[in-house]
């Protein structure tokens, strides 16, 4: 951002006079020198305008005697595209015509026409009209060091470097300065009258500009002028102006103070927002402080920097501390204040900074308040519907030449909902990739010895972590209320060929743990609930270990449609299934020889038995506990995939490949060791597109039968009792989702036609494989179109080369559905829970009415809570140099509007009108 805009523009004070008339703005710029230097403005002009008729000196400026009879030192370098004419009575003028050069030291002049008169070292050109068109072509284009200006004509001394320059207009940063009259000056500066300052680059007829009075301009530096007053399409408002002005034009960053903008709400009072100061560091970093005060004794302060080295790192960080007060102290029912803290911090490294070691930073941490306390009048739907923030900071290393890496980390993430929060504190691994020990590195002969395909690695992992409340966090005690621990995992496996279409893993798994206390737990009989009754602090090694195999392939069917359904597109359909199967044994760590287990016996007045209750002396431990029981466990999927063969002629083979299905899986399990319960879940998902459009899907299904856990309980759990021999039902649903997603524009429609006409881009044939003519839905679209075309008769209408009907506004329209279905409440009728659905949709589309126009929504509906969602709608307006935006968010806790019109230019990005309400401001908001 270029914040040498920031402190220096007295320009905005034409609109700060017109928002405060009873505070003028002053400037750095001391005002003694500031006289001086409009004065100086008005002595140049005097006497100056005269002499533009002087026949002798086009310049009025004494021509220099030299000893020579020239006024030129170096040699002058002209020529013409057209002709080159010459003198020839002793005046030593030299005529140029088309495309016309000449060059000078570090100066060139180009212009359509150009007199040069070596005698005098004065030139003058001009551009040329066209007859036809009555426009000037071929303007003068002088360059110096100090850059480059156009102007109608000009008159330079090439001697003194000075010169009177008629209707001249120069980029300083970001504006345009134009002016009819300019004297320069041998120091290349330019003293001005009746001037215009704009960032319109319509230079003849800006939108709106700063009519300057008087002005000097240093290029590439400053702009000093005298009283200004702003111009709007052409018409004058004079009350909106200044008496002087400091514009600096350098391109380097520039330190100064950030005007804040004004406002008022009903619940905080009057306000000044966003302002403070910018700190120009330097060329890697920079500072910006602002603040907020409102009337009612509400406050913020805010810190942003970006830094930036080039091919090493780049970032940026944002601070904020904001108290909020709303009601009266004298109140208590009404008053309430608030205090929210974010920071967000962002850093990336430059792949090419260290091949070997990486660090990055993603903060984005707040009070659990902070989002619903602090929106601004633009309100972010994105930011309004996150619930989950997550931070990470991460440095990883690799080691060359060794399989060895390591990585560090510090990991957080809240939920703004529950003020849960979750601190990992560091993280830490190293791991080793796949190594094969007993591979031969000086192998003869390509087969290899099945021992030289066992491979194995290992991962180390320690971890520091809490979950708790946030207002809880500084309470928590370290490492007392902290889990912490080390955890080290050795996978051996082993790849091999077996009856030539079946791949077999058998593998082997060893785990083991380093924690640092162990819980003993007792039964509270006053409260009948079992409790922690102490920690006992020391070293305690946790090992477990499993071996089994895993075996897959691949089946591979074809199917010949019936022709009399899909006729004689369709030429194929295959359907590919990928089964697989694993078994892994594991003993039963309960055992009391491991030590991992402890049980004792309690009274359960709820049951009125005397029951045993086993536990783990790591439970909830940060890497868990070995498993109870033996388990001997089997593991069964199924993975299918559909595709069918269609004509096409789009395609250089004649066929096509269309994927029905892209996924369809099965997966569950047996325990074959266990004493009851020995099958898993049933778990299935899917993906499909139709049409473009991406359907996902799933559910979970258990073939046990439900028990409530006691009578009039609302709970249930599992008993090893079919449920198709207690209800005559197969299986139990659990759970199911859906969701889907699909997104349309113009411009893909147009892609879409293009492509059928074979026209268009063969790229996207693979995302776009439904849109062949069986399953296009263009071709129900086309269809109604022709129906329509032969009702118009002989009507005439516009139409594009395809023959299609002209439609000119780009538009986009996206829509995103999402079902879920769970357990609600246990039936003990029915042995099953009853399920609770939830739903929701959200659309969001954009519309241009015109190439200025630009209309745009953000919407959704929840079918659970009943609700409309979070809705946003923007009306935008290119006003060219201007830009106009309207924003209102309807319906809802953020119920708000704004509307801005201002100038594009981030040079004066404070001149601009703004009218907005807060969302604060709403009776439902609190």
């Amino acid at each position: 951002m270029k914040k040498n805009t920031i402190h220096s523009i007295i320009f905005i004070a034409s609109y700060l006079l017109c928002c405060f008339p009873h505070n003028l703005v002053a400037q750095e710029l001391p005002p003694d020198s500031l006289s001086t230097v409009i004065n100086e403005i008005d002595s140049t002009f005097i006497s100056q305008i005269d002499s533009l008729n002087t026949p002798v000196d086009t310049t009025g400026i004494d021509t220099p005697q030299e000893s020579n009879g020239l006024g030129i030192d170096a040699e002058v370098e002209y020529t013409a595209k057209d002709s080159i004419i010459m003198t020839m009575d002793g005046s030593k003028k030299v005529y140029l015509y088309g495309d016309a050069e000449v060059k000078y030291l570090d100066i060139t002049l180009t212009a359509a026409f150009i007199e040069l008169d070596l005698d005098s070292s004065l030139t003058y050109a001009k551009g040329i009209e066209n007859d036809s068109t009555g426009i000037a072509e071929g303007l003068p284009v002088f360059t110096d060091k100090s850059g480059s200006y156009e102007m109608r004509t000009i008159k330079y001394n090439f001697n003194t470097e000075k010169a009177i320059i008629e209707h001249v207009v120069t980029e300083q940063g970001e504006g345009y300065i134009v002016s009819d009259v300019a004297k320069k000056a041998p120091d290349n500066s330019f003293c001005i009258k009746d001037g215009h300052y704009s960032t319109c680059d319509n230079h003849d007829h800006p939108h709106f500009y700063l009519n300057l009075t008087k002005a000097k301009v240093i290029p590439g530096k400053k702009t000093i002028t005298g009283p200004a007053y702003i111009v709007i399409e052409d018409v004058p408002l004079y009350p909106i102006g200044i008496p002087f002005g400091f514009v600096p034009t350098t391109s380097s960053y520039s330190s100064g103070v950030i005007f804040p903008s004004y406002g008022e709400e009903s619940s905080r009072g009057i306000f000044l927002r966003d302002g403070g100061y910018y700190w120009a560091a330097n060329d890697y970093f920079d500072l910006a402080v602002t603040g907020d005060i409102y009337a009612n004794t509400s406050w913020a302060v805010r810190a942003a920097s970006k830094y930036k080295n080039r091919y090493k790192y780049g970032g940026n960080f944002n601070l904020q501390y904001i108290e909020n007060v709303t009601g009266e102290k004298d109140i208590p029912e009404t008053y309430l204040k608030t205090k929210d803290f974010s920071i967000t911090w962002s850093h990336r490294q430059d792949a090419k900074a260290n091949p070997y070691q990486t660090f990055s930073a993603s903060v984005n941490y707040s009070t659990s308040s902070f989002d619903q306390n602090n929106v601004n009048s633009i309100v972010d739907p994105n930011r309004v519907a996150t619930n989950t923030k997550r931070s990470s900071i991460s440095y990883s290393r690799r080691f060359p030449s060794t399989p060895f890496n390591f990585s560090a980390n510090l990991l957080a993430s809240q939920n703004s909902r529950d003020t849960t929060v979750n601190f990992t504190a560091p993280d830490l691994t190293l791991t080793m990739n796949r190594v094969f020990p007993f591979k031969n590195k000086n192998k003869v002969g390509s087969k290899e010895a099945w021992y030289e395909k066992l491979s194995l690695s290992y991962t180390g992992n320690m971890k520091n972590y809490i979950n708790t409340k946030e207002y809880e966090l500084s309470d928590k005690n370290f490492p007392q209320d902290w889990e912490n621990g080390v955890k080290h995992t050795i996978p051996v496996s082993l790849n091999l060929k077996l009856l030539k279409y079946f791949t077999v893993t058998p593998n082997f798994n060893y785990t083991e743990r380093w924690y640092s206390k162990s819980t003993t737990q007792a039964y509270d009989s006053l409260n009948n609930q079992i409790i922690q009754t102490d920690t006992i602090n020391g070293f305690n090694r946790v090992w477990d270990y499993n071996f089994g195999a895993s075996t897959s392939t691949k089946i591979y069917s074809f199917y010949r449609p019936w022709r009399k359904v899909f006729g004689d597109k369709v030429d194929a359909i295959r359907h590919v299934m990928t089964p697989s199967a694993s078994v892994s044994f594991r003993p039963d760590f309960a055992d009391p020889k491991y030590g991992y287990y402890d049980y004792f016996e309690y009274y359960d007045r709820d049951r009125d038995e005397i029951v045993a209750h086993e536990y783990s002396r790591y439970e909830g431990s940060l890497y868990g506990t070995p498993g109870k029981g033996k388990s001997g466990s089997l593991g069964l999927s199924l993975g299918n995939t559909l595709e069918m063969k269609v004509k096409s002629d789009r395609d250089s083979t004649g066929f096509k490949k269309i994927k029905i299905l892209e996924g369809l899986n099965f997966s569950t399990s047996h325990n074959f060791l266990a004493d009851s319960l020995k099958w898993g879940a049933i778990n299935m998902n899917g993906r499909t597109k139709i049409a473009g459009t991406n359907i996902n899907f799933g559910a979970v299904f258990d073939g046990y039968a439900l028990e409530e856990t006691y009578e009039g309980s609302e709970q249930a759990v599992r008993v090893n009792k079919s449920y198709f021999s207690e209800t005559g039902k197969p299986l139990r649903l659990e759970s199911a989702n859906l969701n889907f997603g699909v997104s349309i524009g113009s411009d893909k429609i147009k892609k879409w036609r293009e492509k059928r006409q074979g026209r268009g881009s063969n790229e996207d044939d693979n995302e776009d494989e439904l849109e062949d003519d069986f399953l296009d839905p263009l071709d129900r679209i086309d269809r109604i179109e022709d129906e329509f075309a032969n009702t118009r008769g002989t009507q005439e209408t516009s139409l594009d080369d395809d023959g299609y009907t002209q439609f000119q506004i780009p538009w986009n329209l996206s829509l995103s559905y999402s079902f879920r279905l769970v357990n609600d409440t246990f039936d003990p009728v029915a042995k099953t829970f009853s399920h609770k659905v939830t739903s929701d949709i959200n659309v969001n589309g954009d519309f241009s009415l015109t190439p200025k126009w630009k209309f745009s929504f953000t919407t959704g509906y929840n079918f659970d809570l009943k609700e409309i969602a979070h809705t946003n709608l923007r009306i935008s307006r290119d006003l060219h140099c201007w830009g106009m935006s309207f924003n209102v968010v309807p319906v809802g806790r953020y119920k708000s509007y704004f509307f801005s019109i201002r100038v594009n230019s981030s040079l004066l990005q404070d001149l601009k009108l703004e009218k907005r309400s807060s969302p604060r401001d709403n009776p439902g908001y609190y």
